[in-house]
């Protein structure tokens, strides 16, 4: 780009991403900045636009789900992310889940390849502001310290803030395959979940012994503001002992082939890439301290030998 900008898009996230890949198809010359990796966040682990930092599942394909509509929408006005996400496709069932290195890496290699956009790998300061160009702020619940001033101080509004949280992920290897099983619950699409069984008092146990762990401390200036749709596992417990099996690791849909019964409860295991050699834990996010995080996930069947790759954490 040799010219003035047409567009400013600051953030090189999801929405980032699509926008300046709308408005550049559009024919606008665009600039996108993203400060990683010269600020990093507590978040994100690379320098890659469109990185998912939490779960790597984009929700359900069915086109008759609010999800599936959404998706048909965006592939009809040119969206950048379904197609890519589809190519970088992992076994998910009937979600369209990803292997979020390579779905990342392709996002930013058809960015950064776009003969109208330039990507600026920098901080975008109040002081960068150009009142006269056009200008999205796409930098979501991670926005940098100095720009969440910035909007606070143009709305004139004290901002608000939230807990998100990432469940851990394990190694293939590690999995007790003589425990676990494979099937997608009411074997829709195709088996792409291990499922790891419960019985009652396995669940007990593992309640127990995640009720009493050690977990991270939060600020004491800072009240445990959580988005609901994605609690940390300790803290659903805490709303009662049952809570689990019938949200996070609900046993519906789901036959252990050792007994041909539902399970008391389940924890099911997607794979976070192709060649399925590493396994998130759906639904387990948390924000236990490492060592008894470790302790309390291998009271789980099937990952008494667990290896972890990246254990869950919770960010502001």
């Amino acid at each position: 780009m040799t010219k003035k900008p047409d567009v400013v898009v600051v953030g090189g996230g999801f929405a980032g991403c699509e926008a300046a890949w709308a408005a550049a198809n559009a024919g606008c010359e665009v600039l996108l900045y993203e400060m990683r990796p010269q600020v990093m966040t507590p978040a994100h682990q690379t320098d890659l636009l469109a990185e998912l930092v939490c779960s790597n599942s984009f929700k359900s394909k069915n086109p008759d789900s609010p999800a599936g509509q959404l998706k048909e929408e965006m592939r009809a006005l040119g969206s950048l992310m379904i197609p890519t996400a589809e190519r970088n496709s992992v076994p998910g069932g009937e979600a369209l889940s990803v292997d979020r290195v390579a779905f990342a890496k392709e996002m930013t290699e058809q960015i950064e390849r776009h003969p109208r956009i330039k990507v600026v790998r920098e901080e975008f300061t109040p002081q960068k502001f150009n009142p006269d160009t056009p200008t999205i702020l796409a930098t979501g619940p991670l926005t940098s310290p100095a720009l969440s001033e910035w909007l606070k101080s143009l709305t004139g509004q004290e901002h608000l803030y939230f807990y998100d949280a990432v469940s851990p992920t394990v190694t293939a290897d590690s999995i007790n395959r003589d425990v676990v099983w494979e099937q997608s619950r009411y074997d829709k699409g195709d088996a792409a979940y291990l499922n790891c069984p419960m019985d009652k008092e396995q669940y007990e146990r593992f309640v127990d012994a995640l009720l009493a762990a050690e977990q991270v401390p939060l600020h004491d200036f800072e009240k445990p503001a959580y988005f609901e749709g994605c609690l940390p596992i300790e803290e659903i417990a805490r709303r009662g002992r049952e809570s689990l099996r019938f949200s996070n690791f609900k046993p519906v849909g789901l036959t252990d082939p050792r007994t041909g019964k539902r399970p008391y409860a389940v924890v099911q295991l997607r794979p976070e890439n192709r060649e399925k050699t590493l396994y998130s834990l759906v639904a387990c996010q948390t924000r236990l301290k490492w060592g008894p995080q470790k302790e309390v996930l291998r009271l789980i069947p099937g990952l008494e030998e667990a290896e972890f790759v990246r254990l869950g954490v919770v960010h502001r």
